[in-house]
């Protein structure tokens, strides 16, 4: 990684900084204010860099500030009087001899009077330019601040980078995309101060906890400093008191910190103090009062300081401190547990076993493992291995997972624990290494030896679950209906029978049913386990999207990102595929593509692991790629998508099938696209999928294929929602060449929030127009798709392709044109499309007659001509 950290495009101030400096603005010059590090020295020195004048640049200094003229001395001799005036007017004529010069004073704040002074003067005279930088919440100087008061010099704050602009400056030091949760973190560490964030990045790397997976960069543990950063942070520590460092250590070790218990222990005077410098905040938390650090990285500074014996006395003070407040909420007993384990107390093995599961109900997998082995460590049995066991397969260690719950044996446990052993085990082998058959085992045990009726709902809960991914929907909606229609089932049976009944309700047409079964999912979530909750409620997210309400479904997947934690990147990560519904369905295909690859780095554990919830991230990619126009990558992750398919994810077969559809019409081949997705379409109906059976056949009109008009018609009064009836519409407009119609059908998918979907209509409609010579309509149509294109961040659909270069081709000419420009042979060409090689000689026979040209060298050129108009 390179050192020279590129600048951060600040145009609009670069502007005006240049202007003034060039005497195009009634001030002479500027003064740009901020915090410390936010690049006002760096920006002020880029602009004079591009001047053709002399700049002189000078830096106010603590030492130099005693000094009468100190800045300046070097510009007069040692001969000089020491009166003020005859000082002054030296400095002046020095600075002058040079004619038309650019003065530059960093940390003018800095200055002392007499240098402040001429300043001034040098401005009022308008004598010379000048670019000042100003340190805020620092004493200034009044000559320095009349500089701008008097409107001599043009004042610009310097704000700190916004989100988007720390994640491209990142992303351009590391020549990698960064992970969305990291950026949030990172950008929150450094508060968007530009040098915080070079050594936030600088550390991160140095310390091995920012590296890339899968091309995507990933902060996992501690936001680390560099030394260098640290030492900068320390010049203002060692200030301190004994008595406020002391209350800066134990938050470090443990924030935010009630302010009593803060008080107890480092003494409330020092408490008031640390606040009165600025260093700490004191928040309300409903009727209690936390300590916390007014800026992250001190606390980062002071854990360095820290030596391994004082941590670990101080950590046992707080364990003490908090233990005789109590500890009656599972986020004081994950912070009683942290510190415990690094204190100089002894390992409470309950307290670990609780907290390991507190950590799994927050969604934090990797807390949860190191509570659940701290535990395990002290002998707990069953009680720790069965967290242990679960934060491990969350985290892609299925195996290892497999072999702590294989240390027991069905027949020593009670029930509850065959539950907990049982269903544990099942998803373990079905969801995570993807041995169904396996898994069916471990399921019939659990339905032969589970007697009791309340516990063996839960058993049912989870078959429903094991229905629905093996595609037998009728019998995942059959089993979860028996569930949650009982008197008083478990949180864990209502959280399983939610999985399957809402997943197989959304895909079969009875979407609007599952809304209730989200509430139900809601209220048990609260004691079940933390990251089932994000592949369960997919099925919600999918029933809102499949019946047109794709508000409601944003705002409900937006409740699933609601993480800050460095530790709840897995829940990030999954959360991440049920916004992808929602925007997939949207058109964004750019933040869908961007997305899916970081949720895809983030939940790959490289172990090889089949990790059946991260499988909708593959085929929402393929779309996402499709669509955006880019075959080759889309096929990369087509074969991957693929090669990992199997029995335990059934379920998905159809809306794999689609996302092949589309990534061959990406490619070129719009006919065998069309017929893919017809084929989908069968599968689905095969599986009683018939919502997603309309997606298949509406995929394939948008292809130019509207055979599956009648179809729709029939779907439109089977399947909840508007969308069937729009998708019937379309296909039949389509059938009839009737161009009006698809129009309106783009004005209602707008409406609906389908934009990629309009943009198609549209796009169809244009093409229509076109043919029927009416050239107003033909443009109005053009115009739409291609508003709706950009706005989805630039799409290349079939459709849009065709109506953007209209060429006189039809649809299989054209599909083989695109494979000629593509590079393939003739008998690839026919290889690919199962038609013989003369058949496509004939077909480059002809379109070489429709477009003019000589052979199919041509016919490349050609193609590859209109396709980049069309980009």
């Amino acid at each position: 990684m390179s050192s020279d950290w590129p600048l951060v495009e600040r145009e609009k101030e670069f502007r005006i900084i240049e202007a003034a400096l060039r005497g195009e603005t009634n001030a002479c010059g500027v003064v740009l204010t901020g915090d410390s590090g936010v690049g006002k020295t760096t920006l002020a020195r880029h602009v004079t860099a591009a001047l053709d004048g002399g700049v002189r640049w000078v830096a106010g200094t603590e030492s130099a500030r005693s000094i009468p003229l100190g800045v300046f001395a070097h510009l007069v001799g040692p001969a000089t009087s020491s009166d003020p005036v005859t000082y002054l007017a030296a400095a002046r004529e020095s600075l002058l001899a040079d004619g038309n010069v650019v003065i530059g004073v960093d940390d003018a704040h800095l200055l002392d009077e007499l240098s402040a002074t001429l300043l001034h003067q040098l401005a009022i005279d308008r004598a010379v330019h000048i670019v000042a930088t100003v340190r805020s919440g620092e004493t200034v100087p009044d000559a320095v601040t009349s500089l701008w008061k008097d409107n001599h010099l043009t004042r610009i704050t310097l704000s700190p980078f916004s989100k988007q602009q720390s994640v491209e400056l990142i992303e351009s030091v590391l020549g990698g995309q960064l992970e969305g949760l990291s950026a949030d973190l990172m950008w929150e560490a450094s508060g968007g101060n530009a040098l915080f964030l070079r050594h936030l990045v600088e550390g991160a790397r140095q310390a091995n906890t920012l590296r890339q997976v899968n091309g995507i960069w990933q902060l996992r543990g501690r936001a680390a400093i560099t030394s260098e950063l640290a030492s900068l942070l320390e010049s203002r520590i060692e200030q301190l008191d004994d008595s406020v460092l002391n209350v800066l250590k134990y938050l470090a070790l443990c924030e935010p910190l009630d302010i009593d218990v803060l008080g107890d222990l480092a003494g409330d005077e020092a408490v008031e103090e640390a606040e009165i410098a600025g260093l700490v905040r004191i928040l309300r938390d409903g009727r209690r009062l936390n300590v916390q650090y007014n800026h992250p990285l001190f606390g980062e500074v002071i854990r360095h300081r820290l030596g391994l014996a004082s941590s670990r006395r101080l950590r046992g003070k707080l364990v003490k401190a908090l233990q005789a407040r109590g500890t009656d909420t599972a986020a004081e007993r994950i912070r009683l547990a942290d510190l415990a384990l690094e204190s100089d107390v002894a390992v409470d093995s309950g307290l670990m076993s609780a907290a390991a599961r507190d950590a799994l109900a927050f969604a934090n997998a990797p807390l949860g493992e190191r509570f659940a082995r701290a535990a395990v460590a002290e002998g707990s049995g069953f009680g720790a291995a069965e967290p242990l066991a679960r934060s491990l397969m969350w985290q892609g260690f299925a195996a290892e997972a497999d072999d702590v719950l294989g240390g027991f044996r069905a027949d020593d446990l009670n029930e509850i624990e065959q539950i907990y052993w049982g269903g544990l085990r099942f998803a373990t082998v079905f969801w995570a290494i993807g041995d169904a058959d396996r898994a069916d085992q471990v399921l019939n045990m659990l339905q032969e030896e589970v007697t009791d009726p309340n516990l063996a709902l839960v058993v049912k809960g989870i078959a429903s679950t094991c229905a629905i991914f093996e595609n037998r929907v009728q019998d995942a909606i059959a089993l979860a209906e028996e569930v949650l229609t009982s008197p008083k089932p478990s949180p864990w049976a209502v959280e399983w029978a939610v999985f399957g009944g809402s997943l197989a309700l959304a895909l079969t047409g009875r979407g609007t049913e599952v809304a209730a079964l989200a509430v139900r999912a809601r209220v048990a979530e609260a004691v079940t386990d933390g990251l089932l909750r994000f592949p369960a409620g997919f099925g919600e997210i999918l029933a809102l999207t499949l019946t047109g309400q794709l508000d409601e479904a944003a705002t409900r997947a937006d409740r699933y990102v609601q993480f800050s934690n460095i530790g709840q990147y897995l829940g990030w990560g999954m959360a991440g595929i049920l916004v992808s519904v929602v925007e997939m369905a949207r058109g964004d295909s750019v933040s869908v593509g961007r997305r899916m690859e970081q949720t895809l780095a983030t939940l790959d554990s490289g172990r090889g692991a089949a990790e059946s919830w991260n499988y909708p991230a593959m085929f929402y990619l393929v779309q996402a790629l499709s669509a955006g126009g880019q075959p080759e990558p889309a096929e990369r992750a087509l074969r991957t998508a693929q090669d990992r398919f199997g029995r335990h994810i059934a379920v998905f077969g159809p809306m794999l099938t689609i996302s092949q559809a589309w990534q061959e019409a990406s490619a070129g081949t719009v006919s065998l696209a069309a017929q893919t997705a017809q084929r989908a379409a069968v599968e689905a109906r095969e599986a009683a999928q018939f919502a997603i059976e309309a997606e298949a056949l509406h995929s394939a009109a948008r292809f130019g294929d509207p055979s599956g008009a009648e179809r729709l018609r029939e779907l439109a009064g089977q399947v909840d929602g508007p969308l069937a009836g729009l998708y019937a519409r379309h296909a039949g407009a389509l059938e009839s060449r009737d161009a009006v119609e698809l129009d309106l059908c783009a004005t209602e998918f707008e409406k609906l929030g389908f934009r990629l979907s309009a943009a198609d209509a549209a796009a169809q409609a244009s093409v229509l127009h076109e043919a029927d010579g009416g050239r107003a309509a033909t443009v109005a149509s053009a115009a739409v798709a291609n508003r709706l294109a950009a706005e989805c961040g630039g799409l290349r659909t079939p459709a849009l392709v065709e109506s953007a270069q209209p060429l006189p081709l039809t649809t299989r000419e054209r599909e083989i044109a695109n494979l000629v420009a593509a590079g393939l042979s003739n008998k690839e060409i026919a290889h690919r499309l199962t038609v013989s090689v003369r058949t496509v000689e004939g077909h480059i026979y002809r379109a070489c007659t429709k477009l003019d040209v000589a052979d199919r060298s041509e016919i490349a050129a050609l193609l590859v001509k209109a396709n980049s108009g069309t980009s």
